[in-house]
């Protein structure tokens, strides 16, 4: 450690974001960068711990103390290199990470960790700007040929991994550009889309072959790829949104999370929209359903549109703020977020039950909710309560942000006939083996919905499981 005392006398400074009044006018990124002097500070208060609860409470085990202390002494170049040992992208967890890493930190005992996230998409940010990062071709090619089903960052890190192994990888995508949900979910305000593009740049250079706009099972049939193809992996997502079925449910109106945050961001990269049904929250009330962060995302999309009220409610009860006693350090804390969506304007409501649309001339105008109580039973589960009291909010348009359940099963996993846990996921083994021959799955497709980090995790396995199946054969 270049400064053993540094988390002593350095306080935690973030970046923060833009101002209100400017970042709700456009979709740039809302986050702010510090200087490269500011961040080596920021790098140097890490305690270097005797025991790295920050890489344990990664999923991909990221080495934090090593290249935290590589930035302090200014040796960038190094600190990318120990970065990208054990996550292929990150320019995109940088970003879009909820950072688990931090919340283990030892220094989080007093509410102030390293910023390891905003340090990571510094020093990858420095990394490409300066021409650290390069492409890398593999220099041996094995001859085998592996099929990735989507391109989201379970099918891209299998894609990076399986390539860097020597397999030439092709990578199939049913949309026009290749990026899954990081391209077509995630709004742009939390990650310019330019972000993705330069990476895949690099693994094309790398001998990647991107394929969009084929849908297998579609297409082409998914049988097709297995005789092609040596080993396949499926990375398709858990696209199948989880839905609510109050009277009402008919009215036009009422659309899931990721319709509208898609078609969003479609506009914006000037794709042609296949949806004949604009979806804008320009001078409606808003309301949104669900308050996790594909909620917020529809929150700071409405706002940008120039919604005239934004209300989001959640079923569950409102979490502390600050600590939480049933889920202490170095757990991930469930506890109060206030995300920079909210901080732009939205009024938000907790233990509230939708129990009816209502509208006018077929279009929902108002949301009949009944507010609950939860209490644990015998066995310590939460069990919701009914009230009986209720009110009713005003909505010109509704959005449904309840996560997703499994994996879309029409198609492509129907013809292939793998196996499905009781989730409704596909089915793996301890090498992300399906219970078809040949077939891997890997990300949300084989989890369930999950964070970017985690499928990043989850298709670095699978390659493993794939390489060694195929040097086996």
């Amino acid at each position: 450690m270049g400064n053993p005392k540094a988390f002593k006398t350095i306080p935690r400074k973030e970046a923060g974001y833009r101002p209100v009044y400017e970042r709700i006018y456009d979709f740039g990124e809302v986050e702010q960068t510090l200087n490269r002097e500011d961040r080596k500070l920021q790098a140097s208060r890490c305690m270097d711990c005797g025991i790295p609860f920050c890489h344990w409470g990664c999923p991909l085990g990221n080495i934090m103390p090593e290249w935290q202390d590589l930035i302090y002494k200014n040796e960038w170049k190094k600190a990318i290199d120990v970065l990208h040992q054990t996550n292929n992208f990150p320019d995109f967890t940088g970003r879009v990470c909820p950072a688990p890493c931090e919340k283990a930190c030892v220094l989080n005992l007093h509410d102030a960790p390293v910023t390891i996230r905003e340090n990571e998409a510094a020093v990858t940010e420095v990394a490409f700007n300066e021409g650290m990062i390069k492409a890398n071709p593999p220099k041996y090619r094995t001859g085998r040929k592996v099929a990735v089903i989507g391109s989201g960052p379970a099918g891209l890190a299998a894609a990076d991994q399986l390539n860097k192994k020597g397999h030439w990888v092709t990578v199939f995508e049913k949309d026009h550009r290749i990026g899954g949900l990081m391209r077509y979910g995630i709004p742009n305000f939390k990650l310019n889309k330019n972000i993705i593009d330069r990476r895949l740049s690099l693994l094309e250079e790398e001998g990647i072959i991107f394929k969009p706009d084929v849908e297998i099972g579609k297409t082409i049939s998914g049988n097709e790829i297995i005789d092609q193809f040596e080993a396949v992996c499926i990375a398709i997502g858990a696209g199948h949104p989880r839905d609510i079925n109050p009277k009402g449910r008919e009215l036009k109106g009422i659309y899931f999370a990721m319709d509208f945050l898609s078609q969003q961001n479609r506009k914006i990269m000037g794709d042609e929209i296949t949806n004949p049904e604009t979806i804008t929250a320009k001078d409606k009330y808003v309301l949104v359903i669900g308050g996790g962060d594909t909620g917020s995302d529809c929150v700071g999309t409405s706002i940008r549109q120039g919604a005239k009220k934004v209300t989001q409610i959640e079923i569950m009860p409102q979490p502390p703020v600050g600590k939480n006693p049933d889920t202490p350090w170095p757990f991930y804390p469930n506890v109060l977020k206030t995300s920079s969506s909210h901080e732009e304007g939205c009024e938000r409501y907790w233990s509230l039950n939708t129990l009816e649309f209502r509208g006018e001339e077929g279009m929902v105008k108002e949301v009949v909710v009944e507010e609950v109580e939860w209490k644990k039973d015998e066995n310590g589960r939460m069990q919701m309560l009914s009230t009986g009291k209720t009110r009713t909010i005003r909505a010109d348009i509704v959005f449904l942000a309840l996560g997703f359940v499994h994996p879309v099963h029409e198609g492509l996993l129907e013809e292939l006939g793998v196996k499905y846990d009781g989730r409704g996921n596909v089915a793996i083994d301890s090498k992300n083996r399906s219970s078809v021959d040949k077939v891997f799955a890997a990300g949300d497709a084989a989890s369930g919905a999950s964070l970017v980090v985690r499928a990043i995790a989850s298709g670095r396995k699978v390659a493993e499981g794939i390489h060694q199946f195929l040097m086996k054969e």
